[in-house]
């Protein structure tokens, strides 16, 4: 039995559901007994589609939330090109050669695309005007131009890409809190070749002081 489409807003009518990107094919969440809805379907891409059969989970937000997450593992170095540089830096860099040029070129375009893709909220989902509740628990985390889907998403990430101990990137922001994401993913970078001993140190006076 077909998964009944859920209503698509004129201007979002080729998009797809899951990342924004423009669309030909539909995904359908084929509900469990144990599902937070029924059957539906929505808009994806192709690279969604293939995602989105991978982690069906409980609900379609869910479904979202991994899908989300696999395409930030996926486009990890395109994200990375955000951390490392902005747009004005790589206009105004000296690369000229074949390889390096083309860099400078499409650098920033890839990374405004996986970007985008990642922070893509889609439509409030409704069956025939009828709205589908999401009783999924918000743990989002936006830092630096990026909507990740939770603050370990975000530590994951940085800790890929800048080479960190993740564990410590962890223990950090555990101290430090959300609001301060910007300080811990320093302090974890500063001491980036710091030893066991040096790293559980300075927690321990993070900690006292925080206490005070």
């Amino acid at each position: 039995m077909p998964c009944p489409l859920v209503d698509i807003p004129f201007n979002c009518r080729h998009s797809c559901w899951f990342c924004a990107e423009p669309c030909e094919h539909v995904f359908a969440f084929r509900a469990s007994p144990h599902a937070e809805h029924a059957s539906l379907s929505v808009p994806a891409c192709k690279e969604c589609l293939t995602l989105a059969r991978q982690h069906t989970l409980t609900s379609i937000y869910e479904c979202r939330i991994a899908v989300k997450d696999a395409l930030m593992k996926r486009y990890a170095k395109h994200l990375a090109i955000g951390l490392n540089w902005t747009r004005e830096e790589l206009e105004e860099s000296e690369f000229s050669c074949k390889i390096l040029g083309g860099f400078k070129r499409s650098a920033w375009f890839m990374y405004e695309v996986a970007r985008d893709r990642i922070n893509a909220k889609g439509w409030s989902l409704c069956i025939e005007g009828v709205p589908l509740s999401d009783e999924t628990p918000n743990t989002g985390f936006d830092f630096d131009g990026l909507h990740y889907s939770s603050v370990f998403a975000a530590i994951e990430h940085y800790a890929k890409n800048f080479a960190l101990d993740k564990d410590f990137l962890q223990a950090l922001t555990a101290i430090c809190g959300r609001d301060r994401f910007a300080f811990a993913v320093r302090l974890a970078r500063l001491n980036i070749a710091a030893d066991k001993r040096t790293k559980k140190q300075l927690i321990r006076e993070l900690e006292q002081e925080n206490s005070r």
